[in-house]
């Protein structure tokens, strides 16, 4: 059994999300997708955005997934202590599993930027990458080719393969592929500025947990948030 491990803050979840991950799931034959929310994200420490209590990012993913037989909203990050490292998760994930390893679901914009993640090299090691191309958009060039993407401090640990599209790892035995995704343009940013400016989320996130985002008001309030210690957002 195959299981892809899709990570992220989920702030809040999207049927952006949903779609890409139904899509990757299809491509490698999936029989179930881990959904992570990040309890304590260390990229956005001292990012100007609402971040909305970890333990309701996760019963809206929660909630959302339920209605998907291979869906899974996994809890981990939540139960454990300190930042959230996709490290730490893909070493307890894959122990789960084993001897097979996870496919870990990445966007392409955050793959290239995965040198600046805890042990990317041995990030590398621990699963299978799935990088997902997003629909080009206003401002952003699609991606073509892991190339494109992959950054230069780890192009070392990387055989690309002809065609550009996938790559093996030789010292971890895993693999990259880059996939094309029709996925929806749909971006957890319009989402939380929407939803400030008192408008419609319908049909951008699922109607499951449309009511529940709305009514928590969190996004509604630009200072919501401020001042909240990691452990606050963490437990909610």
């Amino acid at each position: 059994m195959t299981h892809g491990v899709f990570g992220g803050t989920f702030n809040p979840i999207h049927l952006g999300h949903l779609r890409a991950a139904e899509e990757v799931a299809e491509w490698l034959g999936l029989a179930r997708v881990l959904f992570v929310p990040s309890a304590d994200p260390p990229h956005r420490h001292g990012r100007d955005e609402v971040l909305a209590p970890a333990r309701r990012r996760y019963a809206w993913v929660e909630a959302a997934v339920a209605d998907n037989e291979r869906f899974v909203a996994e809890p981990l990050e939540l139960e454990r202590p300190g930042p959230s490292y996709s490290v730490d998760t893909l070493e307890t994930l894959g122990a789960r599993v084993a001897p097979e390893k996870p496919v870990f679901m990445i966007g392409d914009e955050a793959f290239a930027e995965l040198a600046t993640w805890r042990e990317p090299e041995r990030l590398l090691t621990l699963a299978h990458f799935a990088v997902m191309a997003r629909p080009p958009r206003k401002g952003r060039t699609p991606t073509g080719s892991l190339a494109e993407c992959l950054p230069d401090d780890l192009a070392r640990a990387v055989e690309l393969e002809r065609g550009g599209l996938t790559g093996r790892i030789p010292s971890g035995d895993t693999w990259i592929r880059l996939l094309e995704i029709a996925a929806l343009d749909v971006s957890a940013t319009d989402v939380r500025s929407r939803l400030r400016d008192g408008r419609s989320v319908r049909y951008l996130v699922p109607e499951s947990v449309r009511s529940a985002i709305e009514e928590s008001g969190i996004y509604a309030d630009r200072l919501h948030g401020a001042g909240r210690t990691n452990e606050e957002v963490a437990t909610g």
